[in-house]
């Protein structure tokens, strides 16, 4: 399942909705450590067909990173029927994501 660009207009139905957990990388085009994580959070979209994985660009939904308490980028956090799971912030390895879905 490829990522899917979450926005405010497609949070609701994408995330609060999902009959599956959800995972949301917050991060900034101009980011490195979120440029680090970005091929990760790719694998993981490619890996799982059992979770929704989207991205949040922070620079043009800053209510929904202010709604999450997103201070630091990247911050991963795992959603489960719209409730928050999990949070991680800063570069994350792959496998401690995993385990936590």
């Amino acid at each position: 399942m490829s990522v899917l660009k979450i926005t405010t207009e497609n949070y609701e139905e994408e995330v609060l909705k999902s009959d599956k957990p959800v995972l949301l990388d917050f991060y900034a085009d101009w980011c490195g450590p979120c440029r680090m994580m970005s091929p990760v959070i790719d694998e993981i979209a490619e890996e799982r067909n059992d979770i929704k994985v989207g991205k949040i660009n922070v620079d043009e939904n800053e209510d929904l990173a202010m709604e999450y308490g997103v201070m630091t980028i990247p911050t991963i956090v795992i959603i489960n029927n719209g409730e928050t799971e999990k949070t991680f912030v800063g570069v994350t390895d792959k496998s401690k994501i995993l385990e936590s879905i």
